[in-house]
């Protein structure tokens, strides 16, 4: 398929009716969803990280630059933001923001707003490598093609949770990326239907 311009997707993105958590206990967050230009027109490089095995949450997984919003952030856009610069040196002069998805929370205490982010080029990368150990992009479109994601059931606190998976050359992305992910496309191919 082929997917909406930067300002198309923002159109989209902001006739969503978006709903907000909130969990008692549960620390705020925010992560970037870094869509990259392609030579072709209709898709986008979406940009991940593979997490070190020595981070406190979700070691070794597939994930968006992000983190825990902090004192200093005005908003969850700020918190996206300063994570991507701290994570893997993506200044934020170069993304330009497109809109926000809806809060999912985690297993592992989080509730995290999503940020769509588009960058004209591929960045300079600078990664924090304590956090980081690998930064890769994949194809929007991989993610829009059915065949390329699984699901499995996982059980949280005796309660049936329906996982995704997508498996991309040698990396595995699941869990709440994943959700995101899947949120993003499903957006994105209704907005195309509807504006």
């Amino acid at each position: 398929m082929l997917f909406p311009s930067p300002d198309h997707i923002a159109r989209i993105l902001s006739t969503l009716s978006r709903r907000d958590l909130f969990m008692p206990k549960y620390e705020k967050a925010a992560v970037l969803i870094p869509l990259i230009a392609r030579k072709e027109p209709g898709d986008y490089d979406l940009l991940l990280t593979l997490r070190t095995e020595s981070v406190e949450h979700h070691k070794g997984q597939v994930s968006f630059p992000g983190g825990a919003t902090n004192d200093n952030d005005r908003d969850e856009i700020a918190t996206a933001l300063r994570e991507a610069e701290e994570e893997v040196g993506i200044a934020s002069s170069e993304i330009q923001i497109l809109g926000t998805l809806n809060n999912v929370w985690t297993p592992s205490g989080f509730i995290i707003t999503p940020i769509v982010g588009y960058l004209t080029h591929f960045p300079h990368l600078v990664l924090q490598h304590d956090e980081v150990a690998e930064v890769f992009c994949v194809p929007l479109s991989f993610f829009s093609d059915p065949a390329n994601m699984t699901t499995k059931t996982r059980y949280y606190e005796g309660q049936p949770r329906e996982v995704y998976f997508y498996h991309y050359d040698n990396f595995t992305i699941w869990g709440i990326t994943a959700i995101i992910i899947r949120e993003l496309v499903q957006v994105l191919m209704s907005g195309i239907r509807t504006l």
